[in-house]
Order: structure tokens, then C-alpha cells, then sequence
């Protein structure tokens, strides 16, 4: 059985060979990058602070507390930091009014709970179904009505409802488990 999370972040101190930051690493890399290169539109940039957000949890791994939430969800929070690092580090340009420097965290920081936001629920919805996802997918995302999307996708109004029901469910499980909300 894999350990868990927590157990590898744990672990981490005392990890000699490499391990257990190589299967954190495994676990959450793909997703945090895609996170950071979706807050940041630069590939190289992505890359360099996903390895620096591994680097951060190894010499930080005591800082972890369960307590506060998922490894998944401190990860995040040390990925969404170094994003903002990021971006203040790339934002310096000379002119900008000293009241513009002070508002601009605020605005980092909503846009990058927004982006946090997206890029769960775009995770999520990938734990659906096919058909789950879609009649989502064109409530949610395409405003249709259940009788719209059940004359679009030809199939009864009934098994809209039903798949509706079971994807919202699931879902709501899906982002639990997540930790998100």
C-alpha cells in the first residue's frame, strides 16, 4: 500500500534517497504546473516555480500541519505564493503610481483564488463520467435548460434529470475530497 501524503511530507526530513519528494513530486507535479501556467502563460516560468514549490515543501515539510488541510491544498498555497512572486517580480515597471503598487496584491490575489478555483473544478470535472460531465458541461457552462440539453444530447428528459442529479452529487463528493470550498 502507497503511503499517504501526509506520511511522505512526514517523511520528508529524513528522506536521504529522495523518495518521498520523488512521489510527491509524481503525485502533484502535472497538476501544479498546469496551475502555474495557467496563472502565468510562460512555460519556463511554470516549470521553475513548480520545482521551487518542491524544494520549499522538503525544507518546510515540519510546517505541514493536517490539521489546516490536505498536503494537496498546502501544496496549492506554496504554488499560488511563489505565482505571486512571480508575477511581482515580473509586474516592476518604472511609472507606476505608488497607490496602483498598493492595490495590486488584492488584485493578484483574487485573480489567483479565481484561477485556484477554475483549475479545481476543471480537475473535478474530469473525475466524471462522459456523459455526466456533458449534461454539466451545457447546464452549467452552456446555460441550457434540462428540456435544452435533452433535445440536444436526444435522449429523455428523465435521464437529463437523473445524470444531473448523480453528477452534481458526485461532484460535490469529488470537491470534499479536493478540499475545495
Amino acid at each position: 500500500m502507497a503511503p499517504s501524503d501526509a506520511t511522505l511530507v512526514e517523511r520528508l526530513p529524513l528522506d536521504n534517497s529522495g523518495d518521498e519528494l520523488r512521489e510527491l513530486y509524481r503525485r502533484y507535479s502535472g497538476e501544479l504546473y498546469g496551475f502555474a501556467l495557467n496563472a502565468l502563460t510562460d512555460r519556463e516560468l511554470a516549470e521553475e516555480v513548480v520545482q521551487d514549490v518542491f524544494a520549499r515543501a522538503w525544507r518546510r515539510a515540519a510546517d505541514y500541519d493536517p490539521r489546516r488541510g490536505s498536503v494537496r491544498t498546502w501544496l496549492y498555497a506554496i504554488t499560488r505564493n511563489r505565482i505571486v512572486d512571480a508575477r511581482r517580480r515580473g509586474a516592476v515597471r518604472p511609472g507606476l503610481a505608488p497607490q496602483d503598487a498598493e492595490e495590486m496584491p488584492a488584485e493578484v490575489d483574487s485573480e489567483l483564488e479565481q484561477a485556484v478555483l477554475r483549475w479545481q473544478m476543471a480537475a473535478a470535472l474530469t473525475r466524471l463520467s462522459p456523459e455526466h460531465r456533458e449534461v454539466i458541461r451545457l447546464a452549467h457552462y452552456g446555460g441550457l435548460t434540462l428540456r435544452e440539453i435533452s433535445e440536444r444530447m436526444g435522449i429523455p428528459l428523465g435521464t437529463v434529470k437523473s445524470r444531473t442529479s448523480y453528477a452534481m452529487r458526485t461532484l460535490r463528493l469529488i470537491l470534499d475530497e479536493m478540499e475545495v470550498g
